[in-house]
């Protein structure tokens, strides 16, 4: 949390705070911004630093009350704290030289303008300022303003004070009188518009800020994306300052009022009226004694004939319009005990070589199998630092379970993600809760870029040998994927914290709110004392088609749903982050996170919700059972067809989705056969809201922070088979390294680079 050192009122609903922010403060360049966030249910609000003092460690902030979130934080006082204050992000200004600069600031742009105008005074230029406003006293940071410019020029709607008239006029009255090399304009959307009209007419170029249309700020939703040059950019990433001559202002405008009703709704809030921990035992092996009696219990052959355990399940219509209630109930006792027998507890288990972190299976499960629960838990955390969560994610079907013996007995595989989760659930709700054993404390400290899968399986294993572990969080929740991509109907977020307060017990420290690359370089950890760093920080820059009419209203990425659903609680009456909610909503994709986005459509009262994929549904990557869930709770398939085109109404809002049907040719690299149009057959769809789900891309902002780090093809860190990067101390796995993958194939590679950056650190 931030605290608010002073506050000054600048006007009825403007307001500047200066805030205890150290590591921002040390960080900041011209342009930068902040991600702020008021209160636990808070919206994510992107705000541009004014001012910082390193020597202080402060930052501060000029804030109009607009809607419910920016009203929230003018409502707090000095010495008051604000829950998350993230950052520096975005891209700096570019200064140089240009020659004679023009600096146009309305309303409380005029605090971003701030810094840009000083970094370009002390570069040599002539800067002259236009400071526009509705009224006198909305003219804000004038003596700061000349204090770092040649010359101040007042413009207000209404004439109180300076001259009478809008910021364009200002700005064509320079021009007119001298040559002018540059301009910068920040304000509202429609003013940087027009200014970027006339000076496109005078052909003088021009750089706006857009960062009022940002969600999160560090790329992972795709909110804030607007045409520029005719091509799709991210304002988080790619910005938040571009070529004011080539942004699509129209169409950023009409995104930029996708939730104006929702917000008006949303304002009345403000009214008042309205353990025990042991250490880990070492597993038995085969030829224990308890083992072998086991084996002599029952003849294989009887194992074979059990049949497979179903898991129960809620019923599908009321699970349907239920947002967080578990679908699957998991095992009880009897049902785990039963399923425990069908393991053959194979002399050379086939199922271990599909596990990507080593899980000893057999002997987890024949534990289940003589009463051991708590056991088998143990077994589970010595090698996999989120079982619970692997148990209810994972694709066992496509790993473990596919190497199954039963299989090639033409049985049904051993359910082992069932009871996976079955023993981790039983050791939870006992209250006692092992932690495994720590080796002797190395007095190595090391760094984990990112709290997803591959960073928590990472931080768990590193604790486990002795070193003293950080792990650095962008989000102001631990867990990255696990807690915004993946809904709460598949994987609850308590489940997800237990797994993390086990590894707190362990000695992992957690700092949220904090960028790697942007609020501390991976410099900064070096010079701190950390001999090692993991990068896992996901591959969160989601991927649009590029076709027409793809940035119309509702039109959002998976990321971006599902951020806003899970991690934000948007549903929720008491959350300020709104959502649209679709009645006719049509998800694209045949994946996980596609699954995860429709059956949540459907929760938030879709009526109609619709899959959209271009090839069979034998060709879906989605688990089966995710198909089946989806498919039981009304979700309907339009397999075969490809969007070509959305269209609009005259509000910017989507209406309709055009489809090309498609028919099957040969394979592609991927094994699956590629989809081929068919040439005439044109569909068009009612629908009033779309969700892209056509796979991420990695989030550059680490990667590119980082001086001589070799980049794969597509933006990935380039690593050796033990995860090594070009630059020997810094090791990345997961979406990073592979550009979109499971998370126990992320939890793999965390694996993997502990033990191999143990035994550089260990100079084994």
């Amino acid at each position: 949390m931030n605290k608010i050192i002073s506050k000054e009122h600048f006007s009825e609903k403007v307001f500047k705070l200066v805030i205890e922010a150290p590591l921002i403060a040390k960080s900041r360049k011209a342009g930068h911004f902040v991600i702020v966030r008021v209160g636990e249910k808070g919206e994510r609000m992107p705000l541009t630093i004014a001012e910082a003092d390193p020597v202080k460690g402060t930052i501060t902030l000029v804030v109009q009350k607009v809607g419910l979130s920016s009203t929230r934080l003018c409502e707090l006082n000095e010495g008051d704290y604000i829950t998350d204050v993230v950052g520096p992000l975005g891209k700096a200004t570019h200064i140089e030289n240009f020659g004679t600069v023009v600096c146009a600031g309305g309303g409380v742009g005029v605090a971003p303008m701030l810094p840009i105008v000083q970094a370009l005074k002390a570069a040599g230029n002539k800067v002259i300022t236009v400071l526009a406003g509705r009224s006198k006293e909305l003219i804000i940071l004038e003596n700061e303003m000349r204090a770092s410019s040649d010359e101040v020029i007042i413009m207000t709607d209404d004439g109180s004070y300076g001259k009478k008239g809008l910021v364009t006029e200002g700005i064509e009255e320079v021009i007119k009188r001298e040559k002018v090399d540059k301009c910068f304009a920040i304000g509202p959307a429609i003013m940087m518009k027009f200014v970027c009209l006339l000076t496109k007419k005078y052909e003088i170029p021009t750089d706006v800020s857009l960062n009022t249309i940002m969600v999160d700020g560090t790329g992972m939703c795709g909110a804030c994306r607007i045409t520029v040059g005719g091509k799709t950019k991210f304002v988080c990433v790619d910005g938040p300052e571009f070529d004011g001559h080539q942004v699509d202002f129209d169409e950023m405008l009409k995104r930029m009022g996708a939730f104006k009703e929702i917000e008006v709704e949303e304002i009345h809030k403000l009214d008042p009226k309205l353990d025990t921990c042991e250490a880990v035992k070492p597993a038995d092996d085969r030829s224990a004694q308890w083992r072998e009696e086991l084996r002599k219990s029952m003849k294989p052959k009887e194992r074979t004939l059990i049949p497979r355990v179903h898991m129960n399940e809620l019923d599908p219509e009321y699970r349907s319009h239920s947002r967080k209630e578990e679908v699957n109930l998991g095992l009880n006792e009897e049902q785990a005990l039963t399923e425990a027998k069908r393991c053959l507890d194979c002399a050379n288990p086939s199922c271990m070589e599909g596990c990507p972190v080593g899980i000893n299976i057999p002997t987890f499960i024949k534990n289940i199998e003589r009463g051991e629960f708590l056991e088998a838990a143990r077994v589970l955390k010595q090698t996999s630092a989120l079982p619970a969560v692997c148990g209810r994610v994972c694709p066992q079907e496509k790993q473990c379970e596919s190497k199954c013996i039963h299989l090639k007995m033409g049985h049904e595989a051993v359910a082992i993600g069932y009871l996976e989760r079955f023993a981790a659930d039983y050791e939870r709700e006992s209250g006692q809760i092992s932690v495994p054993e720590i080796a002797e404390k190395k007095g190595i400290k090391v760094a984990v870029v990112g709290s997803g899968p591959a960073g928590l399986s990472f931080a768990g294993d590193m604790a486990k040998m002795g070193y003293d572990v950080t792990v650095f969080e962008a989000l102001h929740e631990i867990g990255g994927v696990l807690k915004y991509g993946i809904p709460e109907f598949r994987l609850p977020n308590k489940i997800v914290d237990v797994e993390i307060e086990n590894l707190s017990k362990m000695g992992v420290k957690f700092v949220k709110d904090c960028i790697i690359g942007k609020t501390v370089s991976v410099e900064d950890l070096e010079n701190e004392g950390f001999k090692g760093v993991f990068v896992a920080s996901g591959a969160g820059l989601p991927n649009f088609m590029n076709i027409p009419g793809e940035n119309s209203i509702n039109i959002m990425s998976s990321n971006e749903y599902l951020t806003r659903v899970n991690l934000m609680d948007a549903a929720s009456e008491d959350s300020d982050t709104p959502v649209t909610f679709g009645k006719r909503v049509a998800v694209i994709g045949g994946g996980n996170t596609a699954m995860d986005s429709v059956r949540t459509a459907r929760r938030l009262g879709a009526e109609r919700a619709m899959i959209i994929y271009r090839r069979s549904e034998a060709e879906m990557p989605a688990r089966l059972e995710e198909v089946k869930h989806a498919k039981e709770e009304g979700v309907e398939f339009l397999t075969l067809h490809n969007p070509i085109e959305y269209i609009a109404d005259e509000k910017g809002r989507v209406k309709q989705v055009v489809l090309q049907k498609m028919e099957l040719g040969e394979p592609d690299a991927s094994g699956r056969r590629s989809p081929v149009a068919i040439p005439g057959a044109i569909e068009t769809i009612d629908i009033d809201m779309a969700i892209v789900s056509v796979g991420v891309s990695p989030n550059p902002i680490v990667p590119n922070s980082i001086p001589g780090l070799e980049l794969g093809r597509k933006g990935t860190i380039a690593v050796n088979e033990d995860m090594q990067s070009s630059i020997p101390t810094i090791y990345a796995g997961g979406d990073i390294v592979r550009g979109g993958a499971t998370v126990i194939l992320a939890m793999g590679d965390g694996r993997r680079a502990a033990a191999a950056m143990d035994k550089q650190l260990s100079g084994k």
